[in-house]
């Protein structure tokens, strides 16, 4: 029908009864950045802005940069990890005049992994979750497209496989700049001792994940990428990138709280996802 709007309520009741009431004195818009980025399906349209477009000018923002920044970087093949980052390396290709192919195949029965417990169940899954198709990597200089970099064990994964593939050198670029901070608005994102681009500056994220180079989105690159669609919209909501908390309520010590929370659950998660695998181990 529409958009929630910032702080109003829906509720709709039994009968199917919609209710709406704005519960907030002066709420501001101020969309999360990260839906555009990963979390929506590209045919949503959040806020008046198509998902998909967001991502194409996402994929034209990164092939600026790169002409700008890395003016002699010698690709043949730009390679998206399927899906959500399709969009922004066709565009990136398209902007750099390099062939665009499909190098890796999802599995679509394996779940998102960055949100898996355990960094051996994250691994593995990886690896299931995606098959390569070994001539588009043999002897070539590729260009890897993700839609982020989070704890970094999906683009080691990756990188890996390509180079198992016979590439030459393998470039990892993300439509996304680096994740650095917490989400604490429903996104259950990793605490920032396990997020790889917090400490790092780009040179050293690359040799974490085995990679020639790493090429991040700009924030402001990103912004303008979602504002590209709707110029209506002055603000977003982007902690996990810059630490800056839209509510004005995030302090250090609530952040220390809830990653001993996240760490206490996910030792659980661990725990229960080890005894679950021996179980089967046993069977």
């Amino acid at each position: 029908m529409r958009d929630v709007q910032a702080g109003e309520a829906i509720f709709i009741d039994e009968g199917g009864t919609f209710h709406s009431r704005q519960c907030a004195a002066k709420p501001v818009s101020a969309p999360c950045i990260f839906e555009y980025v990963y979390l929506a399906r590209p045919d949503s349209v959040i806020d008046g802005v198509s998902v998909y477009e967001s991502r194409l000018h996402m994929g034209r923002h990164l092939a600026e940069k790169i002409k700008r920044t890395m003016p002699r970087l010698d690709v043949d093949v730009v390679i998206p990890v399927p899906d959500t980052s399709r969009p922004s390396a066709l565009e990136l290709a398209h902007g750099l005049n390099v062939t665009y192919r499909e190098g890796f195949i999802r599995n679509r029965y394996i779940g998102r992994t960055f949100i898996m417990p355990g960094q051996t169940i994250r691994k593995k899954s990886v690896r299931q979750k995606l098959s390569v198709v070994g001539l588009e990597f043999k002897g070539k200089n590729v260009l890897i497209v993700d839609d982020s970099i989070v704890r970094g064990t999906t683009g080691r994964e990756i990188v890996q496989m390509a180079r198992e593939a016979g590439a030459n050198k393998v470039f990892f670029a993300s439509a996304a700049p680096p994740v650095r901070f917490a989400n604490v608005y429903g996104i259950d994102m990793p605490t920032r001792a396990e997020l790889i681009a917090t400490g790092r500056n780009e040179e050293q994220i690359a040799r974490e994940i085995g990679a020639d180079a790493v090429i991040y989105q700009d924030l402001d690159a990103l912004k303008a990428a979602v504002r590209a669609v709707n110029p209506k919209l002055t603000q977003f909501e982007t902690s996990c990138f810059d630490g800056v908390y839209i509510t004005g309520d995030v302090t250090s010590e609530y952040l220390a709280s809830v990653e001993r929370q996240r760490d206490a659950g996910r030792q659980e998660g661990e725990e229960e996802a080890e005894n679950n695998q021996l179980d089967l181990n046993a069977v």
